[in-house]
């Protein structure tokens, strides 16, 4: 007898003038066919945040197909991960390896720590450019040299890409690079007409791919942005599922004040925000983080999607600059460099630098001395033996004031200055991590001890941030449980950036997955040696393939360009060179 399928078929075949065939679909494949990997007899934490629990995880292809006791199924590679913890691959909310990717694109740093996933676009994000702003960009470069062969941001995430990347790449687009493609680098404000161009660049972005707004509003020339231009950008950003994701105006003298803008954008946006690395700089400030963290407790409660990331060092990285007033950076680095050789302007500048002031973010106030300010990364040969010395000490061997080094440095190089800043508090650092909204941002390039990267000292954060989290603050201090750290590593900023099937251990999900000893699991990096790989990391796979393998990297860079749940537009195959 005909089965229905059959006779289907068959009438089919007979209406489209045709010969009836039988159509078979292929086989499904089970579990209990060979896995490509199976990871076997560990303690899976699942990114839920849920009690851990013994289990294996099958992987083929890009996914893992199989979580539970998988009893003697087979594979092509099977890991023995009993004694270890077994998780999703860890996600950076804020990395800075836009240009370390150019020059290598296995993140060694951070691959050895557990992430998996970069989250670019701090303020300036690699596109929109423009041709002026590729001029800029080229003349900024320092230790990484590269060419400027894509346009938009999406297009720089397909070109990462296409070269090679050992981890996922994606994106925030930055108010700042929207704002210097329309408007420039001068302190004023955009025309109606110049709004509007910056919106139709937001919602290009956004149907491209980008997850939403980032903001860095201390520097110049996103310091000059009012809010009110924010919450338009922040409006469009919001039409596409973004989110806004901020390094907000103040951390020190003003950041109740911060806080309390960002919650204004999030309201009248109506858009979810984010603080990105939450912290109260300057020993006077510290007493202010208590209200902070309880003003945030609070907006939450009432439905406010606010949240936070943090690195866990009590000193930032930015640019010797920082410790200027924002109106010298007034029309860019090169009109700056130009009022540094002005003697009436210096003195200006000296006496700006040395009066306590709520109008702008003071670095060299903040650090409290010239020896809590240490210098990592110049542009200029002549310098580079000034690494990892303090301001103080290169003042002291210069017979000089350190305001007026600090400027003689800035010109001598023609760049920012790589710079260390000890501002924070250990005790509001661990007040942070026990709350349960903050995720988890190296804050800089993911790099190698080889190379280029050798020229320069990084923040010891770039090697040892995530592994420090699990080393000092989960086993040693006990100031969170494994499985919530690893939540707070995994689902959490997976599921507020949206990013689809990824952040969790269950069958379906894209395998992203990593294997640690959680007894050994540690940062070795210092501020006066950085370049020094985290330790207990075993196994990494990034999209099912293995980055990492019993400690090393195996120079697999299987790392995809990932979108914004908004994501609408294609956007193509980005013809750029392939090195």
């Amino acid at each position: 007898m005909m089965s229905v399928r059959s006779m289907l078929i068959l009438i089919a075949a007979i209406a489209f003038g045709g010969t009836a065939t039988t159509i078979t679909a292929a086989p499904k494949k089970t579990a209990e066919e060979p896995f490509d990997h199976l990871i076997k007899g560990g303690t899976m934490y699942d990114g839920s945040g849920g009690k851990s629990r013994r289990a294996d995880i099958g992987i083929r292809g890009d996914r893992i197909v199989a979580v539970g006791s998988l009893g003697e199924a087979t594979a092509a590679n099977t890991i023995d991960a009993t004694g270890m913890a077994v998780a999703p691959g860890f996600i950076n909310m804020l990395s800075w390896a836009t240009e370390s990717f150019l020059a290598d694109g296995r993140s060694q740093s951070e691959i050895r720590q557990g992430v998996t996933t970069e989250i670019m676009g701090e303020g300036w994000s690699m596109g929109p450019v423009n041709d002026a702003m590729k001029k800029r960009m080229v003349a900024e470069q320092s230790d990484v040299k590269f060419d400027i062969t894509w346009n938009t941001l999406a297009e720089y995430l397909r070109h990462l890409e296409q070269r090679g990347v050992s981890a996922n790449v994606a994106s925030f687009l930055g108010a700042t690079t929207v704002r210097e493609y329309v408007i420039g680098l001068e302190d004023k404000q955009p025309t109606p007409e110049q709004l509007d161009q910056m919106r139709v660049l937001v919602r290009d972005a956004m149907e491209e791919g980008a997850l939403g707004i980032g903001s860095s509003l201390i520097y110049a020339p996103a310091f000059y942005a009012k809010t009110e231009e924010l919450i338009e950008l922040c409006k469009v950003a919001a039409q596409h599922k973004g989110k806004y994701i901020t390094h907000m105006r103040s951390e020190g003298n003003r950041l109740v004040e911060a806080v309390e803008e960002v919650m204004r954008i999030s309201r009248e946006a109506k858009i979810p925000a984010e603080i990105y690395h939450l912290k109260a700089a300057g020993k006077d400030n510290w007493p202010k983080m208590d209200r902070v963290l309880a003003m945030i407790d609070k907006a939450r409660a009432s439905g406010m999607p606010i949240s936070a990331n943090m690195y866990n060092y009590p000193a930032g990285g930015t640019g010797l600059d920082a410790c200027l007033p924002p109106w010298a950076l007034d029309g860019g680095y090169e009109a700056l460099f130009e009022r540094l050789k002005d003697p009436a302007i210096r003195e200006k500048l000296t006496a700006a630098v040395k009066t306590p002031s709520d109008e702008w973010e003071n670095f060299y106030r903040a650090a409290g001395s010239p020896d809590r300010i240490l210098l990592v990364g110049f542009k200029s040969e002549a310098l580079k033996p000034l690494t990892g010395k303090s301001l103080a000490a290169v003042a002291a061997e210069r017979g000089k004031d350190p305001i007026e080094t600090l400027m003689d440095l800035i010109l001598e190089d023609r760049s920012r200055v790589s710079t260390i800043y000890f501002l924070m508090s250990e005790e509001n650092m661990r007040k942070q991590v026990k709350k349960n909204w903050v995720s988890f941002g190296s804050d800089e390039a993911s790099q190698a001890p080889e190379g280029v990267f050798l020229k320069s000292n990084p923040h010891p954060r770039a090697y040892g941030n995530f592994a420090r989290l699990l080393g000092q603050y989960v086993r040693e201090e006990k100031v969170i449980s494994l499985e919530e750290a690893v939540r707070r590593l995994t689902g959490l900023p997976a599921t507020n950036l949206g990013l689809q099937d990824r952040g969790f251990l269950k069958t379906g999900m894209f395998a992203d997955v990593v294997v640690f000893d959680p007894k050994t699991i540690a940062d070795r990096a210092t501020f006066e040696q950085p370049h020094q790989y985290a330790v207990g990391m075993q196994h990494v796979f990034v999209n099912g393939v293995p980055v990492l393998k019993d400690g090393e990297h195996t120079g697999a860079t299987p790392g995809r360009a990932l979108w914004g749940p908004g994501k609408t537009r294609s956007t193509g195959v980005f013809p750029g060179p392939v090195r």
